[in-house]
């Protein structure tokens, strides 16, 4: 798996994969959609995939002394790595923008906070969900892929940002460390479903892909 992954990173991983996870510094834009940021790295995501279909990746690996599931294995830690990245990245670009403006107040929705990570574990989780298992349904249709899956995301993206809009949910928005300590469950639970998930996006496109005919 080791070299799996150097060879994921080194040869079939799109440059803009890695340019989307530093776009945590868009937190710091005032009264942005900040979940967008996150969808900019599922588009890079996006690009790796057709990155691997234009280099014919999958036949390559069939070459290789591995398992069809193994080439599905790569891909989902390699997505993993790149959007644990990006969230890690994004902490100190919060912490800035919460230190800029500490009375938060986001006019779009989710203000920088632990919420706001909450919401985008989900979105991956969400993402992860339709794009991996369709695309090793054929092992080409990348585009029909990521068009499947950014659709329940963009749900995802609406959902998230409307909801401090509700009176009862305004706590969502608070950036103080008090505000965050509360929002901190929500960030602990989605952090739980999006680990419980991995394994079982896995294992479906892992089974789809070993029915596929290279």
């Amino acid at each position: 798996m080791k070299a799996l992954l150097y060879k994921q990173f080194c040869l079939a991983c799109h440059p803009m994969a890695v340019v989307f996870c530093f776009f945590g510094v868009m937190l710091l834009i005032p009264n942005y959609p900040y979940t967008v940021v996150f969808f900019y790295v599922t588009l890079g995501i996006f690009f790796t995939f057709m990155n691997q279909r234009e280099q014919r990746d999958l036949f390559y690996m069939s070459l290789l002394p591995v398992r069809k599931r193994d080439a599905v294995k790569v891909s989902a830690v390699f997505m993993a790595i790149i959007e644990l990245a990006s969230l890690v990245i994004a902490v100190p670009f919060a912490m800035l923008s919460a230190r800029l403006n500490p009375l938060g107040g986001n006019a779009v929705g989710l203000d920088a906070n632990a919420a706001l990570f909450a919401a985008g574990l989900l979105l991956y989780t969400v993402f992860n969900a339709v794009f991996l298992p369709a695309f090793y349904r054929s092992g080409y249709k990348v585009g029909v892929s990521y068009l499947k899956a950014v659709i329940p995301v963009t749900l995802v993206i609406l959902l998230c940002e409307a909801l401090p809009h509700f009176p009862a949910l305004l706590w969502l928005n608070d950036t103080s460390t008090e505000g965050n300590v509360r929002q901190l469950p929500l960030l602990a639970a989605a952090l739980v479903i999006y680990a419980a998930s991995m394994p079982l996006i896995y294992r479906r496109a892992a089974k789809y892909y070993e029915k596929v005919d290279l």
